[in-house]
């Protein structure tokens, strides 16, 4: 420790102050299209070195979970998370010289979480609410 990770063009550079204990994969279905493989660290754990301004931000359903890619080669670096938003979950494969396939991992219900988007999509699983 620290980790230091990049996306794919090396414009967005951030480095890790922790120790990734465990990987989780998400069946939602944002995560499932991007095959992410993450794992969870507080915010105070992760900093953007350079290219903040690269980064590209996506928002879905209510909004909370903030999805970060890169503007410029569209890799998925991390996302602030909608069931803790004090934490980040981190795509592992963006770390450098990380060897991952020690760490155990560990499925999560996205699927289930509850959808308030507006106009939501049928291919989204998840209960249905009223929008927001």
């Amino acid at each position: 420790m620290p980790y230091h990770g990049s996306c794919h063009c090396g414009a967005v550079r951030f480095r890790l102050d922790a120790e990734p204990l465990e990987l989780t994969t998400c069946d939602c279905s944002l995560c499932v299209k991007k095959n992410a493989l993450m794992t969870r660290v507080h915010e105070s754990a992760l900093s953007v070195l350079s290219g903040a301004e690269a980064l590209s931000e996506y928002r879905w359903n209510t909004g909370a979970a903030r999805h970060f890619f890169c503007r410029h080669c569209g890799v998925y670096t991390f996302h602030r998370k909608r069931a803790m938003p004090d934490h980040y979950g981190v795509n592992i494969h963006c770390l450098d010289d990380f060897d991952h396939s020690r760490l155990p991992v560990r499925a999560t219900s996205g699927a289930d979480m509850t959808l308030k988007a507006a106009g939501a999509r049928d291919c989204w699983p998840g209960p249905r609410e009223e929008s927001l």
